[in-house]
């Protein structure tokens, strides 16, 4: 058998099981050692290719399309410093537990190390930010290198996508030639598709002992479940149920998608961030228990009460990932998510007196504040966009939301709705790159997708736009333009004067309007209430990339800001003496 024969035998049975084990789209940079993966990925019927020829931009790109289908997608990139351009998203992809199969093409062993071009020491690249690394063997054309290579690719996705879900990196040394043989096409043989590795799973589930000690402590107390971003789909509802059960309010971050999925229930309080802000508040709500599900919130003053608490406090982590920033756990729960809260909802509890109806009432009372407060002004703030956007997006739309001030702003001015709203964010490195790449890229799964954004991490990764023009990808941006890092005039950065624009402000003067001309994307400017509504508007009926850049002030934003608070704090307080 030729070398070429052999490479290509050993790589399609690798492809082939990648594919049997459930993954469904690959993410290509172009480059010249991995040509033999790239073309044969290419030529298989069922698996979808995308190219992006900027790296950073891919990773992300993958990123986005397995966060938003939660299915396993491949990352390939050609050998020497692109692969390390993948390592934010391979990050990113780590911390918020999105299943990543990173392929690298790269020299074979016997010029590792010998200063040739383009040759680098790969091994280990992304250190403990993958789950699992293998430099895979010299292909070769042996029964007993096929089920390897065949073993491998059942094993990698079986990795990636076990609790905690996670990236994995397989290293491919390749020597030349380097085109393999696609007529025959390899993927169209008799037996090709025969023998592959069948992947079973199973949920952790708690003994029915500790469930009944775990339901009789939570039985009459007054308790509260924290939900954070989830990693299961479609747990909103059994959530509830479980609340409504123990007569115990609901925390909800926006990415726990308790906010959007759909129905309103009272349960669900969406104002605890500035609720908890207010000591007077914090004095009168003072919990016995606390049940938390998913990721940690982004609120800080949810942090920072659950801090000054000392209940009992149990943490559902199913991937024993320990994803206690505050450590305040009492109570290690590893089980999956799905299986407690429906034994949850079949069980019975006393429900504690006067505990969840007066987090209702605050939450209504402080909803009151804040859609009083958005009808102030013409002039857009912050919160407004955030307001305004979710009267505007439509139903069954996707919202990819930026970090830094963006998804602050979401936590603490989306209020529930009866839309069904599909909430993203980078949330486990909580990085400002990649944002835009990482929307394109859920662009492909959810339609209407909608990017909120702010104005450096705009420009972080505007080379990401060029997915959208090339494979002509529908999302609407919004760019938040506050002229800089408009978060740091809410830290303790803005007391120095002296130094806070040219370190902390970063002034960029940058007009998006050519951003949006060199990538074919329709643009609007507002910075008015009502031109931002009509240019959502328009864009709800418009194909491709729209951009719309919403001119705010820095100064100002603090300003209005610190004046919702103070407005929800004087309400508690007249609420708690009532």
């Amino acid at each position: 058998m030729s070398h070429q024969a052999t490479m290509t035998a050993y790589l399609s049975a690798f492809i082939e099981e990648l594919i049997q084990a459930g993954v469904k789209e690959a993410v290509i940079s172009p480059g010249s050692r991995s040509t033999p993966i790239a073309l044969l990925m290419a030529e298989h019927p069922t698996l979808k290719i995308h190219v992006d020829v900027d790296e950073r931009s891919a990773g992300f790109f993958a990123l986005g399309i397995a966060k938003a289908s939660k299915n396993p997608v491949v990352l390939l990139c050609t050998s020497g410093t692109a692969a390390a351009n993948y390592f934010p998203a391979v990050a990113e992809a780590n911390l918020s537990q999105i299943p990543l199969i990173v392929l690298t093409a790269d020299r074979p062993h016997e010029l590792r190390n010998v200063g040739a071009p383009q040759a680098m020491d790969q091994i280990e690249l992304f250190g403990n930010h993958v789950k699992d690394m293998v430099d895979m063997a010299i292909p070769e054309g042996t029964n007993e290198m096929l089920r390897y290579a065949k073993w491998h690719g059942s094993r990698s996705v079986d990795i990636a996508l076990k609790t905690p879900r996670g990236p994995v990196h397989l290293n491919f040394p390749l020597r030349e030639p380097l085109t393999p043989i696609l007529d025959p096409s390899p993927f169209t043989q008799t037996g090709q598709k025969k023998h592959h590795v069948r992947i079973y799973y199973t949920h952790e589930v708690l003994e029915q002992s500790a469930l009944d000690k775990m339901f009789q402590d939570c039985s009459g107390k007054k308790g509260v479940i924290i939900a954070g971003p989830l990693d299961k789909k479609n747990l909103e509802g059994k959530l509830v149920l479980a609340a409504q059960k123990l007569g115990w309010p609901i925390l909800a971050d926006p990415l726990s998608g308790l906010r959007s999925y759909g129905e309103k229930d009272q349960v669900v309080i969406d104002q605890y961030d500035a609720l908890l802000k207010n000591q007077a508040f914090q004095l009168a709500i003072e919990p016995e228990m606390v049940v938390r599900f998913g990721a940690m919130p982004v609120s800080k003053s949810l942090k920072i009460w659950l801090e000054s608490l000392d209940v009992r406090t149990f943490v559902v982590d199913p991937g024993a990932a320990w994803r206690d920033p505050v450590k305040g756990v009492t109570d290690m729960i590893h089980c999956d998510e799905r299986f407690l809260l429906e034994e949850l909802t079949q069980a019975a509890f006393d429900v504690p007196e006067n505990w969840l109806s007066v987090w209702q009432k605050l939450n209504k009372s402080a909803q009151n504040v804040l859609s009083s407060h958005m009808k102030e002004g013409d002039l857009l703030e912050e919160g407004q966009i955030v307001s305004v956007l979710r009267e505007h997006l439509p139903d069954q739309s996707g919202l990819f939301i930026g970090n830094s001030m963006p998804i602050r702003d979401v936590d603490t001015y989306f209020m529930q709705t009866d839309k069904r709203v599909k909430m993203l964010a980078n949330r486990g490195a909580n990085g400002i790159d990649g944002v835009v790449s990482a929307a394109l890229g859920a662009s492909t799964v959810l339609q209407p997708m909608y990017l909120l954004i702010g104005d450096l991490s705009f420009y972080h990764d505007m080379n990401g736009l060029l997915m959208a023009k090339k494979y002509r990808l529908n999302l609407t941006i919004i760019v938040v333009n506050n002229d800089g890092g408009g978060i740091f005039s809410f830290l303790p950065q803005a007391g120095t004067p002296k130094y806070f624009e040219s370190l902390f402000g970063t002034s960029t003067n940058l007009d998006f309007s050519h951003a949006a001309a060199l990538y074919d994307a329709s643009y609007e400017k507002v910075t008015r209430l009502n031109d931002l509504e009509d240019a959502l508007d328009k864009a709800a009926f418009r194909k491709g990339l729209n951009i719309i850049e919403v001119r705010t002030n820095r100064h100002e934003n603090v300003a209005h800001h610190q004046a919702l608070w103070e407005k929800m704090a004087k309400q508690v307080e007249r609420d708690l003496t009532k």
